[in-house]
């Protein structure tokens, strides 16, 4: 297989991009300590007692999205029967049985939206 530079170019970038993220994360993260810092030496200056916080913020546990089901479920349903369409009408005629390849996911979607439907008929 041969590569070429804008394969090459597009493996830097990506790289670049995920060094950059981690390094501003781990910035962010490190100004937000000196300023937990300079806050908390200047109450100890004033004499002022300042409750413990912890480093990281506690992340918040959700109840999970009843709708998500159905719309990834009609999305999945309704982009695999528009591929099979297109499919059927754009492929030659002697490759013209490639138009069932999408029906997996077609089922997929059908699937995730039974689910949902099957789920809130025994929560009620």
């Amino acid at each position: 297989m041969s590569y070429t530079i804008g394969d090459g170019l597009v493996s830097l970038a990506l790289a670049g991009g995920l060094v950059g993220y981690f390094y501003v994360r781990n910035w962010s993260r490190q100004k937000r300590m000196e300023i937990i810092h300079q806050e908390r030496m200047a109450a100890m200056e004033k004499g002022i007692p300042l409750p413990e916080f912890p480093m990281e913020p506690a992340q918040e546990r959700r109840e999970p999205d009843p709708r998500v089901l159905p719309i990834l479920g009609t999305v999945l349903l309704s982009v695999s029967i528009g591929a099979m369409i297109v499919l059927d009408l754009v492929l030659p005629a002697p490759t013209r049985a490639f138009w069932i390849s999408p029906l997996p996911i077609a089922f997929l979607g059908v699937g995730l939206i039974a689910c949902h439907f099957l789920k809130t008929g025994t929560e009620r």
